[in-house]
């Protein structure tokens, strides 16, 4: 069903009882807002996420490729709120990733997750960030049409969407040389 539409200041529509652990994994960035700061050509850009021993706290290693080197930074998330069912997160790195001494925190709002945890769509309370993920490196084009109408219906400018190219099957970690800067991350996610 279709929610009403939301003005770029209406309230979200965020997951309740998000089964945390059915979360984890790998999920691969399917389209993106694209940021200043992310590289032009980067791809095969994926998140996984691990729970940690404390059942709260998840480690997040995002990476992506570009000019043959892979990028990554590694950090965590936790619930805003954890007395709420709602699945609003706050992801915290730190900068610089080689020398973790500056929190970067930002929001990780998850919009919609299907019923088997195959398809998500994460935003963030500004509308400035939006990221449609699979647990596969491609997605079904009426899956896709699906979650790009529900984004717009939460108030986001669907226009900004650019799809994230995707080789199947997916490199390995360790398969190519690694820039262990990983500026452009933080800087994508938050907007600075």
């Amino acid at each position: 069903m279709a929610a009403a539409k939301k003005s770029g200041g209406g309230e979200m529509t965020v997951v309740r009882g998000l089964d945390v652990a059915r979360y984890m994994g790998r999920w691969y960035e399917i389209a993106s807002f694209p940021s200043f700061f992310q590289p032009r050509d980067g791809r095969d850009t994926r998140a996984t996420y691990k729970l940690l021993e404390d059942g709260a706290t998840v480690h997040v290693l995002n990476e992506t490729w570009s000019k043959g080197k892979r990028d990554y930074i590694e950090g965590t998330a936790y619930k805003a709120d954890p007395s709420s069912d709602e699945a609003k997160l706050k992801v915290k790195f730190y900068l610089p990733p080689f020398l973790p001494i500056i929190p970067v925190v930002g929001d990780y709002w998850v919009l919609y997750v299907d019923d088997d945890y195959q398809y998500a769509l994460v935003g963030e309370p500004r509308r400035k960030n939006l990221w449609i993920l699979c647990r596969k490196t491609s997605i079904e084009e009426e899956v896709y049409n699906q979650l790009v109408e529900r984004a717009k219906e939460e108030g986001y400018d669907v226009s900004k969407l650019h799809r994230t190219p995707q080789q199947d099957p997916p490199p390995e970690s360790d398969a190519a040389p690694t820039d262990t800067k990983g500026v452009w991350w933080f800087k994508s996610l938050f907007g600075k």
